[in-house]
C-alpha cells in the first residue's frame, strides 16, 4: 500500500486498510461515548447553521439519520444512493491522491472512521468523522453540487500526470472546503472546513475584512491558501450550476495555473470582484 505521499503521524489504523484505502465493515466501532461527542457536536454546528449555512446543505442534512449519534455507514449511503447515486466509505484518515480521485469518480466519498477526542472538539488537526460526514455529505444529496464532485475526481488523475496537482487542490480548498454561496442576495456557507468549525462559520460569513470574492475559475486555480489559520479569501458561486459548469473548462486552465506564479494568500489579483 503505498502511503508515501501521506503526511507522518496520522492516528488511522492504515495497516488494516485494504488497497483502495477503504476499511472492512469491522472496523466501524464506535463507543457511547463517541456517540455522545457526535452528538455534542451536531447540537453546536446545527444551532449556527440558520441565516449561516446554504439552503441546500441544510436540507440535505435534514434528511440524513445525523441527529442521534454517530452516523450509520450503510444507512448514509442507502440515502444518499436513492437521491444521487452516491455511497460513503470508511477510511483511516487521509489517503493519497490517487485513491481518493478514484472514489470520487465512482461516486463513493471517503469518511473517517474514527472521532475526535473530548478536548479536540475546537480544532483538530486531522479531519474525523465529524467533517467528512457532517461538513461534505449533505451537499452530496445535491444532484449538481454531486456532479461537480465526480467530474473533479474523473480528472484527478489527468492533473496528477501533467503536474497539476497544485492547482487541482486549491480548487478543493476553495470551493469544497470553504466555499460560500449567493442566496437571495446574501452570502451563506456551504464548504466543510466553514460549516465544521464554529469559529470559521462566524468569520466566513460575518467578519468585517474579509476578502470575499465573486468566483473565477482561473483566480481559484492560482491562489495559495493558508492552512493553519482563519481564510483570509472566500469565492462566492451564484449556485452549484456555476461550479458544474466551470468544470468544462478545467483541463484547458489545468497546464496555465501549473505554469503561472500563485497568488499568495489574500493578496490582490487583477481582475477580482469583490462582494
Amino acid at each position: 500500500m503505498d502511503t508515501a505521499t501521506l503526511p507522518g503521524g496520522l492516528r488511522g489504523d492504515y495497516a488494516g486498510a485494504r488497497a483502495d484505502f477503504t476499511l472492512a465493515p469491522g472496523a466501524m466501532r464506535f463507543s457511547a461515548a463517541d456517540d455522545a461527542t457526535w452528538r455534542l457536536l451536531h447540537r453546536r454546528q446545527t444551532a449556527l447553521l440558520p441565516g449561516r449555512a446554504a439552503t441546500p446543505l441544510r436540507d440535505g442534512l435534514a434528511r440524513l439519520p445525523f441527529g442521534a449519534g454517530v452516523p450509520d455507514f450503510a444507512h448514509t449511503s442507502a440515502v444518499l444512493g436513492a437521491a444521487t447515486g452516491w455511497s460513503i466509505v470508511p477510511v483511516p484518515g487521509l489517503i493519497p491522491d490517487h485513491a481518493f480521485f478514484d472514489h470520487l469518480a465512482e461516486r463513493r466519498f471517503p469518511v473517517t472512521n474514527w472521532i475526535r477526542r473530548a478536548e479536540e472538539l475546537d480544532y483538530i488537526v486531522e479531519p474525523d468523522i465529524f467533517h467528512d460526514a457532517f461538513g461534505h455529505v449533505p451537499l452530496l444529496m445535491q444532484p449538481e453540487f454531486a456532479g461537480f464532485l465526480r467530474a473533479y475526481g474523473r480528472l484527478g488523475q489527468q492533473a496528477a500526470r501533467i503536474g497539476a496537482l497544485a492547482p487541482l487542490a486549491r480548487l478543493y480548498w476553495f470551493m469544497v472546503e470553504f466555499g460560500l454561496i449567493e442566496e437571495d442576495g446574501d452570502l451563506r456557507a456551504y464548504g466543510a472546513g466553514i460549516l465544521s468549525s464554529a469559529a470559521e462559520m462566524r468569520h466566513a460569513v460575518e467578519q468585517l475584512g474579509v476578502r470575499r470574492l465573486r468566483f473565477d475559475l482561473s483566480r481559484v486555480l492560482r491562489t495559495a491558501y493558508a492552512i493553519d489559520d482563519l481564510q483570509p479569501t472566500y469565492f462566492v458561486i451564484r449556485d452549484f450550476a456555476e461550479l458544474f459548469g466551470a468544470m468544462r473548462l478545467l483541463p484547458a486552465l489545468l497546464p496555465l495555473a501549473r505554469d503561472a506564479e500563485p497568488f499568495p494568500p489574500g493578496a490582490a489579483a487583477p481582475g477580482d470582484v469583490e462582494l
